[in-house]
């Protein structure tokens, strides 16, 4: 890996972070296909080292909702109780299922568009405040592991996913958006170490990108930062679209690739 290349990946983590923060969206979705298509990253190593991206990417705004007294409610322990064995699970379907490219655009394929459409249809027509039955303490957890399944596979660690399921049946985002980065933050940790120990086990491409994976997340934490503080000032619809957009083309994109 060349100074080059993690110079691109920090500037790329940067840019990413700061459009899709204001919004409440995971650069990490958005970073794996650049990784993957543009930097070259091999697969499966290109999970693991997207996770890292989380790692480096989350703490700041973890910190401020430590100092907040927002991290040690019961939902946060339900979320990394769920996720942390999902993405043991998923870590394992990765290397030992879906280790081939092929396979793997089509699984972001699924992931994109659905996220791109969501985007777009929630910006066009904002969904009403109606009360919503909120889900059980079991029924959290049980979410928690597919969705933690999922990260492990993708490599976005399901703050993502969770976050607007949650809204969507009911709980505040005040309470959700802490307890979905803390999850996303201690699953992208064990994600990241799963996948190292099993690149000792077995042969091909499996370790996360280090350098590439700390340079994207550097990046991220700069760009997150920025993003937060320009939130204000950017328009949000604009950025909702363009995003949604973008997630829904590459989606297609990535399926009509895989099925070529």
């Amino acid at each position: 890996m060349t100074w080059s290349t993690g110079l691109a990946g920090l500037a790329v983590g940067l840019l990413i972070a700061v459009a899709t923060a204001p919004v409440g969206v995971s650069g990490a979705v958005f970073l794996l296909p650049v990784q993957l298509s543009v930097l070259g990253v091999p697969s499966p190593a290109v999970t693991p080292t997207n996770l890292l991206f989380n790692v480096v990417a989350g703490p700041g705004a973890l910190l401020r909702y430590h100092r907040a007294g927002l991290l040690h409610g019961p939902l946060t322990r339900r979320l990394v109780t769920g996720t942390l064995p999902g993405v043991v699970i998923g870590a394992v379907v990765r290397v030992f299922a879906v280790p081939g490219a092929t396979a793997f655009r089509l699984l972001v394929a699924a992931l994109l568009m659905p996220l791109g459409l969501w985007l777009i249809g929630r910006t066009l027509r904002p969904a009403r405040q109606t009360p919503a039955a909120q889900p059980s303490p079991r029924a959290i957890t049980g979410l928690a592991l597919i969705v933690g399944v999922i990260g492990g596979i993708y490599g976005i660690g399901g703050g993502s996913v969770l976050g607007p399921i949650l809204v969507g049946k009911g709980m505040p985002v005040a309470r959700v958006a802490p307890a979905a980065l803390a999850s996303t933050f201690a699953t992208s940790v064990a994600g990241a170490a799963t996948f190292a120990l099993l690149s000792l086990t077995g042969s091909g491409d499996i370790a996360p990108d280090w350098y590439l994976g700390l340079a994207c997340g550097l990046g991220g934490l700069i760009g997150g930062y920025l993003g937060a503080h320009l939130q204000p000032h950017l328009p949000e619809t604009a950025l909702r679209l363009l995003l949604g957009a973008l997630a829904t083309v590459l989606g297609v994109l990535y399926a009509a690739q895989s099925l070529r």
